[in-house]
């Protein structure tokens, strides 16, 4: 089930994916056919204006300029035949070369018969200046050249391209607002596709989304749920149903550890094996119901006397409790097992068939020592059985300590 939730929460981010991907490709190819075609609009408005503007007014400057004040000074004898004909021939050959370009620029139809009367009058107008040319090549006088007739020439070329100057003016300017009219269509179009294609995103992105978030959220409700039920089954598994202390198998866990812990502190570490006095007496007289009401008082009051993080209570099985500690002395762990022997007594829990005393009472043996590389794992867990049974045989309801583990020798006390 878990596989196929997280194939459908895949699924739902490749889609997305997709969708993103499709709608940012449809942006760009959108952008570059705007692009070229604004490129296009700018090419007619400034290249299909401008430059004929600019090559006419190059035209008017060098007829007004070169050519005119070239024959000016000629006929005041200012300059030499040479550099007269000189300056003709090159403005000459720059105005047709640059009325060449002109023609060149797309042309529509209407401005055609227009452009063949501008061509012909600038024809016209050339071959005055080459008549003049020529007439310096043979010599004649120049002086006695009419000014009137070269100013009527000028002046008439002068309107004539400047009629055109102003039509190509106009044109530039109806082309921008053409370009104007269609960039402001075009934005107005690429503004609501990116609109309809964003908000069209956004919709699929938050029901994406929202489907990932309610999935991570189920997820998380499960995990948790799922973590509940391992600690549940954790605790369970570490702990004995009927008392709530800590069982025979955490017990194994937790002894190794915290022994190996006070050997690398040089600690004292004290374990406890306590057993109820003639419990098998108690459940025959009372019944079982009471002896798990005896074993559930014992485990209350062992409780309340180990309350510290490094105290560790346990139900070994049956009537069998440990207790295992660390940082208390002898006499500290001593004055302990006498305080849960008291406890226990002093419950008041009637025990007729009891030999030791009308209420029930309590075993312990008890190892306390320094734990160091040399104490064996076994053999603390040996010395406080053995305790246990010199506590019982000393006549019960009541603690046989042990201070001094080894194989060879031990240091004993019972309470009296």
């Amino acid at each position: 089930m878990q596989f196929i939730e997280t194939l459908k929460l895949k699924s739902k981010l490749f889609f997305l994916f997709i969708l993103i991907t499709v709608g940012l490709f449809a942006i760009g190819i959108m952008g570059v056919i705007n692009t070229n075609a604004m490129k296009k609009n700018i090419d007619s408005l400034y290249f299909g204006s401008l430059v004929p503007v600019v090559e006419l007014n190059d035209i008017l400057r060098t007829y007004n300029g070169n050519l005119t004040v070239s024959v000016y000074k000629a006929t005041n004898a200012q300059i030499s035949k040479d550099q007269l004909e000189f300056e003709i021939e090159n403005s000459l050959q720059k105005i047709q070369k640059r009325w060449k370009s002109y023609e060149s620029h797309f042309k529509r139809d209407e401005e055609l018969d227009y452009l063949e009367y501008v061509s012909s009058e600038i024809k016209s107008t050339n071959i005055y200046f080459k008549k003049i040319l020529q007439a310096s090549r043979d010599g004649k006088n120049l002086q006695k050249l009419s000014i009137n007739i070269l100013e009527k020439h000028v002046s008439h070329i002068h309107q004539t391209i400047q009629k055109l100057i102003n039509y190509e003016v106009e044109v530039a300017r109806f082309e921008r607002k053409i370009f104007l009219k269609r960039y402001d269509l075009l934005m107005e179009k690429i503004g609501i596709v990116l609109a309809l294609v964003i908000l069209g995103i956004l919709f699929v992105s938050y029901y994406v989304f929202k489907s990932i978030q309610n999935d991570q959220t189920t997820l998380e409700v499960a995990t948790k749920k799922l973590k509940k039920a391992n600690k549940r089954l954790e605790s369970a598994s570490y702990t004995d149903t009927l008392t709530n202390l800590n069982n025979r198998r955490y017990f194994n866990l937790v002894y190794e550890r915290e022994l190996k812990r006070a050997k690398r502190d040089h600690n004292f570490i004290t374990f406890m094996m306590l057993d109820i006095d003639f419990f098998k007496q108690y459940n025959d007289t009372y019944g079982h119901i009471e002896g798990d009401h005896a074993l559930k008082a014992v485990a209350k009051v062992l409780k309340d006397k180990l309350k510290r993080p490094t105290d560790f209570v346990f139900r070994l099985g049956g009537e069998e409790f440990g207790v295992l500690f660390s940082g208390a002395n002898e006499s500290d762990s001593a004055r302990l097992a006498q305080d849960i022997c008291d406890a226990i007594r002093g419950r008041e829990i009637l025990h007729e068939n009891s030999k030791v005393n009308k209420y029930l009472t309590i075993s312990i043996g008890l190892v306390c020592c320094v734990a160091d590389d040399a104490l064996d794992d076994e053999l603390l867990i040996s010395v406080a059985d053995t305790m246990l049974y010199k506590a019982k045989e000393s006549g019960r309801d009541r603690y046989a300590i042990s201070s001094s583990v080894s194989e060879a020798t031990t240091d004993e006390r019972v309470s009296a």
